[in-house]
């Protein structure tokens, strides 16, 4: 079974790698695929045919600050509480 790709991707695997082996112009293979020529440029420029992974590469809250963040779980750890009845 083929590996399954986000919502929005227009190629697959097979044609990246196609991309990437081809001496075509970027706007050539843009026509032939039906892709943006961008997205052609991109594959090209790389050297694995893998999503990259998307959103921050080190989540944060946008609410707590990191000490709060520390005594919150530092407390829910010590007390084992669910977080409804932390409230």
């Amino acid at each position: 079974m083929g590996k399954a790709h986000h919502a929005s991707a227009t190629t697959t695997a097979a044609v990246r790698r196609a991309i990437q082996h081809s001496q075509e112009s970027l706007r050539a293979l843009a026509r032939r695929y039906g892709i943006n020529p961008k997205t052609v440029a991109k594959w090209k420029e790389r050297t694995s045919t893998a999503d990259r992974k998307t959103g921050p590469t080190e989540p944060k809250s946008t609410v707590l600050s990191v000490e709060d963040e520390a005594v919150i779980v530092a407390f829910r750890r010590h007390t084992l509480l669910p977080l409804d009845d932390c409230l």
